[in-house]
């Protein structure tokens, strides 16, 4: 019975800390991507060299190829691995639900982090493998109302969760003012806001990662 008690507050212990990959990810990226982009001199895609590097006209991504690209692609790929293992803490701590249902919603909550490390390893020349990963990480433009609507049946979350299920239209309206804005052409001129209006979609699904993550954290 004592064995079991400390295997169970052990658990819990480390599945808290979990959590604070949501928190921490988001963070680690983002400071990446703004302190990247004023060292960055430009990068090399293709036969192409696109230069200077703007923050405002072209992706996150540009800075995953050229001098820049070690240290980009290392956070893509440890911000997907502590986005899922955010995902795992998260629901691990929400004990109203069963495990079948739990592991559902992880899914579902680490489908971006997944993303993520995809557009790490497959850079903006490997276009076609580049963008299933970005396609993942909206993949939240469902899984935010789904979510949603479960958390809002949770004493302690319903506020959240109602705000949460705002989160994917949200993030569909985002995204399309993204697509809208964003021209291969004329982001390698750097022409345009299109990594502009894509760094706003990031950092708005990143939020909801990171407000999900600190509210876990310091749940009773």
């Amino acid at each position: 019975m004592i064995a079991t008690k400390y295997s169970m507050h052990t658990r819990s212990k480390t599945t808290r800390w979990l959590t604070l990959g949501a928190v921490i990810g988001p963070i680690l990226f983002t400071l990446t991507w703004i302190i990247l982009g004023f060292i960055s001199p430009g990068y090399p895609l293709w036969d192409l060299w696109i230069a200077p590097y703007s923050a405002i006209s072209q992706p996150i991504s540009g800075l995953g190829l050229g001098i820049t690209a070690p240290y980009m692609n290392a956070a893509f790929i440890l911000t997907g691995v502590l986005t899922i293992a955010g995902a795992i803490g998260i629901y691990r701590n929400i004990s109203e639900e069963g495990a079948t249902k739990r592991w559902r919603y992880i899914l579902l909550l680490a489908l971006p982090g997944l993303g993520t490390i995809m557009d790490g390893v497959f850079n903006l020349e490997s276009m076609m493998l580049h963008n299933l990963g970005f396609l993942l990480v909206l993949s939240v433009i469902v899984s935010f109302p789904i979510i949603g609507s479960q958390l809002r049946n949770i004493p302690g979350w319903q506020q959240f969760g109602r705000r949460l299920i705002l989160g994917g239209p949200l993030t569909l309206v985002l995204a399309v003012l993204y697509f809208a804005t964003f021209n291969p052409e004329a982001a390698g001129a750097g022409i345009g806001i299109g990594g502009l209006t894509q760094r706003l979609l990031i950092v708005q699904i990143h939020v909801w990662y990171v407000a999900l993550g600190w509210k876990t954290f310091y749940m009773d």
